[in-house]
């Protein structure tokens, strides 16, 4: 094989190979939404359940849930929960709030990704509402109060792998993302308080 045809062939490899990266990371970028789908719907990984309403306290039975934050390295947040934990009824509605505050000069947003610990309470804990399941933006200086609501399905009773657990930690961490657009900036820079409507 000639100099000339060995380069072409190698051109070809190399660009072969690229191709095949590229579209390896577009289906990693893809697989990322659709994992968080089956994990929402399924409960895998510790995440936890939609629902619209809680079914009411079936017994007197509780359990402890325990509220975690963090924020990534690139999040400038102050993220933390109002109350470490609190005691709650199986099947009973729970509501809790954690606080977030944006200590610089400029707007900056960002978005909750969560999950529960013991992993195999995911498909037993429920939100109903949360600050997590949309975007959030802070002004500069602004601090809200953030509330997530939820239940513990009380059929973590029946389950064999989970009729002996106390507690259950819910976690968040919260990840800097663009701005949407349009968002609008106040100008003047004060802090401000309030509460996320979701």
């Amino acid at each position: 094989m000639s100099k000339s045809s060995a380069d072409q062939t190698n051109m070809r490899t190399a660009f072969k190979l690229a191709g095949m990266a590229v579209v390896m990371l577009g289906m990693s970028f893809a697989a990322i939404p659709l994992y968080q789908l089956f994990c929402q719907v399924t409960g895998f990984g510790g995440t936890p359940l939609r629902a619209d309403v809680a079914p009411g306290a079936v017994s007197g039975e509780t359990i402890k849930v325990r509220f975690d934050a963090s924020t990534e390295s690139q999040m400038p947040w102050v993220f933390k929960p109002v109350q470490r934990e609190m005691e709650i009824p199986l099947g009973e509605t729970g509501l809790a709030f954690y606080t977030a505050h944006n200590p610089t000069d400029e707007p900056v947003a960002g978005t909750a990704v969560f999950n529960v610990t013991p992993f195999k309470i995911g498909p037993y804990f429920v939100k109903i509402d949360c600050f997590c399941f949309t975007e959030q933006v802070l002004q500069a200086g602004e601090t809200v109060e953030m509330p997530v609501t939820f239940f513990i399905d009380p059929e973590i009773r029946t389950d064999r792998a989970t009729e002996e657990v106390k507690g259950v930690t819910l976690s968040y961490t919260f990840y800097k993302t663009d701005l949407p657009e349009g968002t609008q900036v106040v100008e003047n820079g004060t802090a401000s308080t309030g509460q996320v409507v979701n």
